[in-house]
This record gives C-alpha cells, sequence and structure tokens, in this order.
C-alpha cells in the first residue's frame, strides 16, 4: 500500500506541478485534523511520511503519569509499558495507530480534506506564478461579456479574472473569443484562488509593448524614461539612448513606421508622439509639447518646477491640444507644470 501511495505522489507531482513535499504535508494535516477529534481536538496526534523509507507512521504521543488527569493525554507506567518496556514516570511515549483503525467515516474526511489541501497548493502555486508577472504584459482571452455592467471574463490560462469596464480602452469592443494584451497591475491571494487585477488602459501597458516591439528597448540600448498615457486617444513616452551610434525615437518609429504601427494597432489606433528624453528640462520639456513646434522654455520656479513655453501664434492650438490633452500629456511626461504663451503675446 506504501509503495503504491507514494508513486501515486510522484504522479500527483508530475501531473500537477505541485512539490512532493506539499502534498505529503496537506496529507499530515488531513490525518491529524481527522484523527483530533477521537481525542477532543488535543493536539497529541502526529503523522510521519517517510518517503525514504516509504513509510507512513501515525501515532499519538501520551504522557506517562502517575496518576491519570485526562485520559486523552495521560496513561500509567502499567499501560505504557505494554506498548514499550522501557517506559517511565514523567516521560512520554509514542503509540502507534494502525491505518485501517482509522474507519470509513475518517478515512472519507481525511480524502477530502487532502482533496482540499491539494486544492490549495494549487492556489499557492498559481499565486506565486502570477505575482512574479506583476507589472508586466500577458495575452488574454475574452470568454465573455457581462451586457449589463460591460465587464469582461477573461481567461489567463487555467485562471479567469475580470477586466473591469473602468479599465477597457474607451471606445474599443471586446468581443467574445478575441485575444487580447493586458498589463497585470497586482495580483492578490484570496481563499479562491489568486485575484489577478488587469488594466487596458494603464501607462505600464505603453511601456511593455514598446519592449516588447523594439529590441533595443529589451536589451537596453534605449531606455524608456516615462510614459503618460490617455487611454485611447494619445499617449506620450520619452525615450534616451547613450549610445550616439543610435536614434532613440527613430528605432521606437521602425522602418516605415512599422514598429510604433504595430503598437498603435494593438491598442485600437491610440495616437503615440515619442521624443527624446533630456535631462536638461528646458530641452525635455520642448520636446515633449510635440507635435507643436517651440520658441522657447523659460524656467519660473524649478523648486516648484513651473515653466512658460512660448510657441508660434499658428500653433498655439496644437501645443495645447483638443480640450487641453496635448499640454496634460507634456506636464504628466515631464513633472512640470507648463504655462503656454503664444509668441505675440509674450
Amino acid at each position: 500500500m506504501s509503495k503504491e501511495f507514494f508513486e501515486a505522489v510522484k504522479m500527483l507531482e508530475e501531473e500537477k506541478g505541485i512539490p512532493r513535499e506539499d502534498i505529503y504535508e496537506n496529507i499530515s494535516q488531513a490525518v491529524i485534523s481527522s484523527l483530533k477529534r477521537e481525542y477532543n481536538g488535543k493536539e497529541i496526534v502526529h503523522c510521519e511520511i517517510n518517503e525514504e523509507k516509504q513509510k507512513i507512521k501515525v501515532f499519538v504521543r501520551k504522557n506517562v503519569v502517575e496518576e491519570i488527569e485526562d485520559p486523552d493525554t495521560d496513561l500509567t507506567l502499567e499501560q505504557a509499558q505494554q506498548y514499550r518496556k522501557s517506559a517511565k514516570v514523567g516521560k512520554t511515549i509514542d503509540i502507534p495507530i494502525k491505518t485501517k483503525e482509522l474507519g470509513r467515516i475518517i478515512a472519507q474526511k481525511a480524502k477530502h480534506s487532502i482533496r482540499q489541501g491539494l486544492r490549495n497548493a494549487e492556489r499557492g502555486k498559481a499565486y506565486e506564478e502570477f505575482k512574479s508577472k506583476t507589472q508586466e504584459l500577458l495575452t488574454a482571452k475574452v470568454d465573455r461579456i457581462d451586457p449589463m455592467t460591460g465587464n469582461a471574463t477573461l481567461d489567463i490560462g487555467k485562471t479567469q479574472t475580470m477586466l473591469p469596464k473602468a479599465e477597457q480602452v474607451p471606445g474599443e469592443r471586446l468581443i467574445e473569443g478575441m485575444q487580447i494584451k493586458v498589463y497585470i497591475v497586482d495580483v492578490k491571494e484570496t481563499t479562491k484562488g489568486p485575484k489577478i487585477m488587469v488594466s487596458r488602459t494603464h501607462p505600464g501597458l505603453v511601456r511593455r509593448l514598446f519592449e516588447q516591439e523594439v529590441p533595443e528597448i529589451y536589451d537596453g540600448t534605449i531606455e524608456i524614461k516615462s510614459v503618460s498615457r490617455e487611454a485611447g486617444s494619445r499617449s506620450k513616452i520619452a525615450v534616451l539612448t547613450k549610445d550616439d551610434a543610435v536614434d532613440p525615437v527613430g528605432a521606437c518609429i521602425g522602418p516605415r513606421g512599422q514598429r510604433v504601427s504595430n503598437i498603435v494597432d494593438a491598442l485600437g489606433g491610440e495616437k503615440i508622439d515619442i521624443v527624446n528624453y533630456s535631462d536638461d528640462p528646458v530641452e525635455f520639456i520642448s520636446a515633449s509639447l510635440a507635435p507643436s513646434d517651440v520658441v522657447s522654455v523659460t524656467i519660473i520656479d524649478e523648486e516648484a518646477k513651473t515653466c512658460r513655453a512660448i510657441v508660434p501664434d499658428d500653433q498655439l492650438s496644437l501645443a495645447i491640444g483638443n480640450k487641453g490633452q496635448n499640454v496634460r500629456l507634456a506636464v504628466r511626461l515631464t513633472g512640470w507644470n507648463i504655462d503656454i504663451k503664444p509668441e505675440s503675446e509674450a
């Protein structure tokens, strides 16, 4: 029986990917939990599983006493010597429990506990797997969409999660069965398994898409310094390289614009401005207001990070953007408060 048991555990490890040690621990706890009821819940039941010797030992540990105070935990010297001749008062003795004595009811309870333990181990494994992918990009399949809330249920491997309507790209139409890229914002451990919080609107999604699409970013030649985004409408990304032979903006755009085009398609047509990062705030702020030209940038208060940008009169609306979007994204990208003025007013 023991040999078959250990072979079955080995098969479970191979099929489920759960370490044998975890399975043994869950089985031990299940057996102990089932038997404790026979001793009024006292912590005297033990289960030892020895894989090397392929043996399972279940026993109760009792105190050898002169006078019994608790029949569950105590036994007299005379009783103890029936199990071990060398037993002495003041010591403990381990009394083996034969497996067949567990009985059908206890065995069923143990089986249930083992199944529960295996489910817990699988959930723990899934949690660790997804926790390591926090702030990463994963491909998910749209399983169904709630017609009332618009929330989408996604399949990520064998795990399901929800993409709330608020985390979906505005104007994007999800269809059941379609494959989409999602950004893992966070993973929390729950009794029902890992709760994966995903987003299609997070700026991190744009960052990871560029890392996937642009080899120079993936290998570290080009660094993404900052990203600002209004999902479904426009994103700005600032890039930097220390290699003088590399044009960071050109590399991100790609031959004939193919690289950035692939990212725009993955984002459902969202516009993307790619600008050069600079440690010089004047240069960086000027670049951040693309596609508008900038005549000059004046730092007003370095500590408060406020500045004034002067733009040609005919490009004022372009610099500000529709409903202030362009300057709003530039502010988030640079971390500076930008006051835009037309050249004539300046």
